[in-house]
């Protein structure tokens, strides 16, 4: 099956969708799952009430099979180094910031037999075009450094430059390099995750037509 066989739409969440996600996060993130950290019920409903415009799903056949969550925020200094839980304000996003400038990705999943299909990329493009519509000056997020569990014996820092260069494989950080995103630096203990060990890429997309 080719991105051109699967119908695939983009909207943003609705309350009736939450039961869906919870299961996508389930089936998406099966470590993180097993340690808690995937989206609750409640999490969900508050995302939609502090800001709707900023969450989204991706619905193929009456599936969800993907999702995004965002929300608002105001750094400073603008590359402040912060953990997950700060920035969001913990799971509740209770950091949302209507008068901030930048829109924080604090989330997208995507579920495991929908993958390659162009799903994440139309669920960043959302969030661009969102961001372009508000006016905002950037995009910015923690992006986990998925295979870095397997290279024990150096630094996090070595890691992306190798991923950068071609020497490592790592899906999620080539896959934000492909989508115009820079890398900043490091986040540590960024999120609780085995697979990054706790650790994560700060990453940025500058809004071009931020006035």
């Amino acid at each position: 099956m080719s991105e051109n066989e699967i119908q695939v739409k983009i909207r943003n969440m609705s309350f009736e969708d939450i039961p869906k996600i919870v299961e996508l996060q389930k089936a998406s993130f099966p470590h993180m799952a097993i340690e808690g950290m995937i989206w609750k019920p409640q999490s969900l409903k508050n995302h939609i009430r502090v800001f709707p415009e900023g969450q989204f799903c991706a619905e193929s056949d009456g599936n969800i099979v993907g999702s995004a969550s965002s929300l608002i925020v105001k750094l400073e200094p603008e590359y402040k180094e912060h953990t997950w839980m700060e920035i969001c304000g913990g799971p509740e996003f209770k950091n949302h910031n209507p008068k901030g400038d930048s829109l924080y990705g604090a989330d997208v999943s995507t579920h495991p037999d929908y993958r390659r299909f162009g799903i994440a990329t139309k669920l960043y493009d959302a969030r661009r075009n969102l961001c372009i519509r508000l006016n905002l000056r950037r995009i910015i997020a923690g992006g986990r450094l998925f295979n870095y569990c397997e290279f024990p014996n150096i630094t996090p820092d070595e890691y992306v430059k190798k991923v950068l260069t071609g020497q490592i494989s790592e899906p999620v950080l080539l896959f934000q390099i492909k989508n115009e995103f820079k890398f900043i630096k490091i986040l540590p203990n960024y999120l609780k995750d085995g697979r990054s060990l706790n650790y994560a890429t700060f990453i940025e997309w500058k809004n071009p037509e931020y006035k």
